[in-house]
């Protein structure tokens, strides 16, 4: 069985969100279930899909006032600049990597999914953004600066400016 599993604690009530997500959640499930013969391919599937999912949920931030260098953005360039090199070692005859990345993001994935991407999902909802048409509904919801931070209770800059710097390092 995968390490991870689709499960409504896992949904947040924006579909095309929660789709993008289940079907992360299967390709990861199939990296885990794969034969030495079809790991790298299930992995490129796997990256292929996390790049255009990510690329998605950086664009609804993007049209909908996050700054580009808010953390969840950064956190998809770092996720996927690691499964970039754990797809490059592979292919150098390491492939027993992907294994152990894949554990690593079954763990990973609930907790970026239970905290940066629901705020982006309430986020999108109170500014009616509609992720299919791009359209924003409620325009006037929209934050007057873009927002820094996570896009939960992070997000401002004095609470930003309130962590003690112990807690970051």
């Amino acid at each position: 069985m995968a390490a991870l599993q689709w499960s409504e604690g896992l949904a947040l009530d924006l579909p095309l969100m929660d789709e993008t997500h289940e079907e992360f959640v299967a390709l990861l499930a199939a990296v885990e279930q794969a034969d030495d013969e079809a790991l790298l391919p299930a992995w490129r599937a796997l990256v292929a899909h996390t790049t255009e999912h990510f690329a998605r949920e950086d664009a609804w931030m993007a049209a909908t006032r996050f700054a580009s260098g808010n953390c969840h953005s950064l956190q998809h360039k770092v996720v996927l600049q690691v499964m970039g090199e754990g797809m490059a070692r592979a292919e150098a005859g390491e492939p027993a990597v992907l294994r152990h990345m894949a554990g690593e993001l079954a763990v990973w994935f609930p907790q970026h999914t239970q905290t940066m991407d629901a705020a982006l999902a309430l986020h999108l909802r109170r500014v009616g953004y509609d992720p299919v048409s791009g359209t924003v509904h409620a325009p006037d919801a929209l934050p007057a600066e873009p927002i820094h931070g996570c896009g939960g209770a992070c997000s401002s800059d004095l609470a930003e400016a309130e962590v003690p710097a112990t807690a970051v390092a």
